[in-house]
Order: C-alpha cells, then sequence, then structure tokens
C-alpha cells in the first residue's frame, strides 16, 4: 500500500474508531476490566462507621487520635491484541472483509485503553509470529498499532494459534487483558491457551463471515483455500457437500468453545454483517 494512501487510511478509522470508544466505551471498557487490586493512597481521620482493620496504627499512636489508611484502585492495565492475520482472515462475501472487521474492533479497543491511561500491544500472528509491538502508552503508539493492521501481510501460509500464545506468554509476563482475534478454523491450541488463561485475563474474540458457517446451494463452484493455495471444484447442490461443510465448521467451533470453557477465558462472536458496536457494548457490560 502507497504511504499517502495508508495515512489516509489510518486517518479514517482513527476518526470512526476512537468517536466511538470516548463516546461509548470508555465507561463500559472501565468497568468490564478492573484493576490489579487497592493501593495505598493517604490516611484521614478515623470517622464512625470506618472498618477498624484500616486503622493506621503507627500514625494513631504519634497523634493520639485515631486515623485510617484510605486505599484506591490500581487503574494501570496492559491490553495485549493478538491478531490472527493468516490468509483466511482476508476472505468477506458480504459487507467487508474479516481483515478490515478486525482492524476496526482493534482500534477501539485499542482507543478505550488509551483514554483509560492503559498501556496497549500487538502480536500479529500466522503460523508464525508476524509483528510484536511491546505494550505503551498514547495516541501515537496506538495509530502505529492500526497502520501495523492495515499494512501488515502474512509471510507464513496457515495459522498456529497455540505458537502465538506460547510467544505471548513468553514475552509477557505481567498481567494483562489478551484479546485473541480469529477465526478459530484451527485447533491443537488448547494446552497453550489454559497456561496463558492462568496468568492473563484472556478474551477470545472470535470473527466469522456467514459463508463460513453455511454453504449456498449456488451450483458447481471453485474454491482455492487461501492458506494452502489448494484449488478444486464442489457441487454446492449437494446436500451431502453442504452438510460435511457445516460439520466441518461445527467440529471447529465446538473446539474453541470447549478449549475456552474449560481455560475459564471468555469468549465473544461476532459476524461480519453485525453491528459489533452492539456486540461489544453488550460483552463489556456483561462482564461489568
Amino acid at each position: 500500500m502507497e504511504t499517502t494512501e495508508l495515512l489516509k487510511r489510518v486517518r479514517r478509522i482513527e476518526i470512526k474508531t476512537k468517536g466511538l470508544s470516548r463516546q461509548i466505551f470508555s465507561g463500559e471498557y472501565h468497568s468490564a476490566f478492573k484493576g490489579r487490586g487497592m493501593s495505598f493512597s493517604e490516611v484521614r481521620n478515623y470517622q464512625y462507621g470506618d472498618d477498624v482493620r484500616n486503622i493506621d496504627w503507627n500514625v494513631t499512636a504519634r497523634s493520639g487520635e485515631p486515623y485510617v489508611k484510605v486505599f484506591e484502585e490500581e487503574r494501570e492495565l496492559t491490553v495485549m491484541l493478538l491478531v490472527d492475520i493468516s490468509k483466511s482472515s482476508f476472505f468477506g462475501t458480504v459487507r467487508q472483509p474479516k481483515n478490515e472487521l478486525i482492524t476496526e474492533i482493534c482500534a477501539v479497543l485499542a482507543f478505550s485503553a488509551a483514554q483509560n491511561n492503559d498501556k496497549v500491544g500487538l502480536l500479529l500472528f500466522s503460523d508464525r509470529v508476524e509483528k510484536f509491538l511491546p505494550p505503551k502508552k498514547g495516541r501515537g503508539h496506538v495509530l502505529r498499532i492500526i497502520r501495523e493492521l492495515l499494512d501488515t501481510r502474512p509471510q507464513g501460509s496457515g495459522t498456529d494459534i497455540g505458537m502465538a500464545l506460547t510467544y505471548f506468554t513468553n514475552m509477557v509476563k505481567k498481567r494483562s487483558i489478551c484479546f485473541l482475534v480469529s477465526d478459530y478454523l484451527a485447533t491443537g491450541y488448547e494446552r497453550p491457551l489454559r497456561l496463558a488463561a492462568r496468568r492473563h485475563d484472556l478474551v477470545g474474540l472470535h470473527l466469522y463471515d456467514p459463508r463460513e458457517r453455511e454453504l449456498p446451494p449456488i451450483g458447481l463452484l471453485r474454491t482455492v483455500d487461501a492458506e494452502s493455495g489448494k484449488t478444486q471444484w464442489i457441487d454446492t447442490d449437494s446436500k451431502h457437500v453442504r452438510t460435511r461443510y457445516a460439520d466441518w465448521y461445527s467440529e471447529n467451533m465446538g473446539y474453541f468453545n470447549d478449549s475456552f470453557r474449560q481455560s475459564g477465558a471468555d469468549t465473544l462472536s461476532v459476524e461480519t454483517t453485525e453491528d459489533y458496536v452492539k456486540e461489544l457494548l453488550r460483552f463489556f457490560r456483561r462482564r461489568g
């Protein structure tokens, strides 16, 4: 992509998603994802009804009057976006390709985090790690994340979610909120997911095109596997073919749902034809 066009696209996405995150998501994001705990803020005079367990006995002894410790929530968080950019993410048949929707959703999440003064990092992967940006604060860093999402093309030919989770677990030691964004048309990541979910607050964000779930009866169709490059003709009028296709998709989704449920991590599914704003708000409110 030419630099001028890339900058224009980054700016368009910033205008759209920053407004959404400021007007809609900031409060919901704050309540959905809590801080690391409570930290000491100050001491003040004891008042009737205060918890006696919070009395600061050292200050009380020096002053001759009872004082209590005041605590406040530690709000600073780290948000990591683990994004599947394998070639299947460029598929789309209705409103927009999955990768465009992924970019918008990640931009909303990144701006929501930035407005809460949280750090945001990015890991792009296929069957290898394509790009890793350590967590940082600020608008400039969020814009770089958007630029990488728009402009990075995968060098790998497949999808390895387990590898990405293992890399993330090894690289990010501090507990973080992790959004793992993928179409989840892969398996074999159950153990790395379980290990990552023990340390981090993990959310599986599943994005899919309606044609991935169900094949329409439109006759003889030439198909190309985006990741393997394999070409074949299939008869979509065949009920057997459509059933096998639906079963394949159901198996992948069954693995996705079972793996995340057993690991204790959250999930959210968004179809490319749906309003992702409503789905994110519903998810944030459920978390809050």
